[in-house]
Formats: C-alpha cells, sequence, structure tokens
C-alpha cells in the first residue's frame, strides 16, 4: 500500500511517499481503507518536535490521527463491525500506532464508531480528535441547560465543535476569535463572537455577564491565555484547557475557587486505558451530527495525500479555518 512517512523529524522535515505492507488485523481490530484524514495541531507537533515530545512513533513515521473509511477486514472477536461498515476514529499515528497517511490503517474498535450518516468522508474526518477533546472538557467543566459559556478560539479546531456541543448541552455561548471571516463563522455556529483585539477580557465579561464572570471557559488556546480564562471565569466557576504547557501563576485561580481541567484526549490511546469511552463518544457525536446540532467546518483549502506536507504547512500558517482535511 501507500503511504507518506518522515525519514526524520524538524519543522521542515519532508513527507516521501513509501510502499509498506498492507496490515493485517491483531484481534480486536478492524482494517480500514482510509478515504479521509485531518490535520490536527497535535500533529504538527509530532512532525516538528519528534522525539522530545516522548510519544512520536519510530522513523519512518506514518502521522495521521483522525480518519473516515470504510472497513475491509475484521479481526479475531469483532462483532461491532462488518465488512463495507463507514466508520470514523482517531486511532493511531502515535507511539506504537500507525497513523492514517496510507491506504489502509489497523484500527482499535474501541476507539472508533459508525460515520454519521449526514457526514461526508471529508466532513467525518474532521471530527474525531477535536470532537472528544471538546466534549471531554465540556463535561469535566459540567456544562449544563442555563449556563454562560465562553470558547477561546471558536473558529479553531476544538474551538468550533465546542461552541456547537456547549449549545447542544443548553448553555448560551460566547466565543473569542479575531477578524470579520473567523468572527462570522462563530456568529454562525450560533455563539456571540467576542473579538479579543477589540475588547480587553474585563469589557467583555461585564458587557455579557454583567461582571460575574462564565460559569464555565473552554480554553483551546491554552498557555498563557490561561490567564485570560482565569479573569473570565465566574466565583466557583470551571476552566477547561486543551494546552496547560506553562508556568503559570494559580493565583488568580485560586481567588476565585476555580476548577481547572486538563483535556488531553490522547492518553487512552497512549496508555491503554479507557479506550472503549471514545467509541462511546464517538456515536454520540455521530448522532449529533445527524440531528443537525454539530456539524464541521472544513477549511476550503483541497489537499491529496501526496500533498500532506502542503496541507501540515497551511494548518500551522494560521490561515486555516475549520479543519485542514486530506483525501487519501
Amino acid at each position: 500500500m501507500k503511504a507518506m512517512a518522515l525519514a526524520e523529524y524538524g519543522p521542515e522535515a519532508p513527507f516521501s511517499q513509501v510502499d509498506m505492507p498492507r496490515p493485517a488485523p491483531d484481534a480486536g481490530q478492524v482494517i480500514v481503507r482510509v478515504q479521509a484524514t485531518s490535520v490536527n495541531t497535535i500533529d504538527t507537533m509530532i512532525r516538528g518536535m519528534g522525539t522530545d515530545l516522548g510519544f512520536s512513533p519510530a522513523t519512518p513515521a506514518v502521522l495521521g490521527m483522525d480518519f473516515a473509511g470504510t472497513v475491509e477486514e475484521v479481526g479475531e472477536g469483532v462483532t461491532e463491525f462488518a465488512v463495507g461498515d463507514e466508520v470514523y476514529g482517531c486511532a493511531g499515528g502515535l507511539a506504537d500506532l500507525q497513523g492514517a497517511l496510507a491506504e489502509y490503517m489497523p484500527a482499535d474498535v474501541r476507539l472508533i464508531a459508525r460515520k454519521p450518516k449526514s457526514l461526508s468522508m471529508r466532513e467525518a474526518a474532521a471530527i474525531p480528535l477535536v470532537g472528544i477533546t471538546a466534549y471531554e472538557g465540556l463535561q469535566r467543566a459540567g456544562v449544563k441547560k442555563g449556563q454562560k459559556v465562553l470558547v477561546h478560539g471558536g473558529s479553531g479546531g476544538v474551538g468550533h465543535i465546542g461552541v456547537q456541543l456547549a449549545r447542544a448541552f443548553g448553555a448560551e455561548v460566547y466565543a473569542t476569535d479575531t477578524g470579520e471571516k473567523r468572527l462570522s463563522v462563530v456568529r454562525d455556529l450560533g455563539a456571540e463572537p467576542i473579538d479579543f483585539k477589540a475588547d480587553t477580557v474585563e469589557e467583555y465579561v461585564a458587557k455579557h455577564t454583567d461582571g460575574a464572570g462564565f460559569d464555565a471557559v473552554l480554553d483551546t488556546v491554552g498557555a498563557g491565555n490561561l490567564t485570560n480564562s482565569f479573569s473570565a471565569v465566574a466565583l466557583n466557576g470551571h476552566v477547561a484547557t486543551t494546552l496547560a504547557l506553562a508556568e503559570l501563576d494559580l493565583s488568580p485561580a485560586h481567588l476565585k475557587g476555580a476548577s481547572l481541567h486538563v483535556a488531553f484526549m490522547l492518553i487512552p490511546m497512549l496508555h491503554d486505558t479507557g479506550r472503549a469511552e471514545h467509541g462511546v463518544i464517538l456515536a454520540e457525536l455521530a448522532g449529533l451530527a445527524d440531528s443537525g446540532a454539530l456539524k464541521p467546518v472544513v477549511d476550503e483549502a483541497r489537499f491529496e495525500l501526496a500533498e500532506v506536507g502542503a496541507a501540515y504547512d497551511h494548518l500551522t500558517g494560521g490561515k486555516a479555518i475549520g479543519k485542514v482535511v486530506i483525501d487519501v
């Protein structure tokens, strides 16, 4: 089978086409004919940082975590899926798990679900990692009907899914971003857009919450922006972040009695613990998509498998809106 692989790591490391044996399924796995895969920030971090991350695959490395495709073969003990089923998931591209930048990939059945019927393969491939991340973050933050929720980075990968899920959970949703095109996306998703370059945290907290703060904040920017999240959250509120790799003064959170939750959805893949929960979440996300409550934003740029390097560069260049998807 054809695959795109990295012979070495680095920000400019090139992807090269290689021929690899088609994988055979282990017990509890299916072989998926990959039809689309999306690029996540963590994929670009693996490419750029390599072994410094601690969970990058050995070279030659086949990356790509998200996928949508068709089951071609089932392994021993698999009863939930059959040949011909259309599935999607986040099941490879790190550690010893082959990724989706290939014609075929093995996938643990606990990490996949049936593809939403209402979505194309490209749209379905845009959901898994960001969908599970947003879902886990909002669940840990206890988001529920009637709350005011703030999402940082509302037009981004995790952010645009987080906006829709928070609305599906019954919350009144606000989202930060900047630039008319991105703010328009936020508005179309059903959130009140906040231009973080036009308004300070204090200004938009006063405007939208009468100074009380938001019940929950989903911070998809993380690191230094967590300080803004602590400023925006209400007393005894919750902040969920996708990026806590920073040294921060937690005094503002302490003085508000705020709880901090870190959403790191790779843990089940890395440690083989709680994998079935991802399959459950993916099935629920598929249901929300088919009900009309969830639709991924797919960036307008199109890439084929041989153009994976350009797709990664498009995402890291900061111009993509929603998810960058590669046709396989």
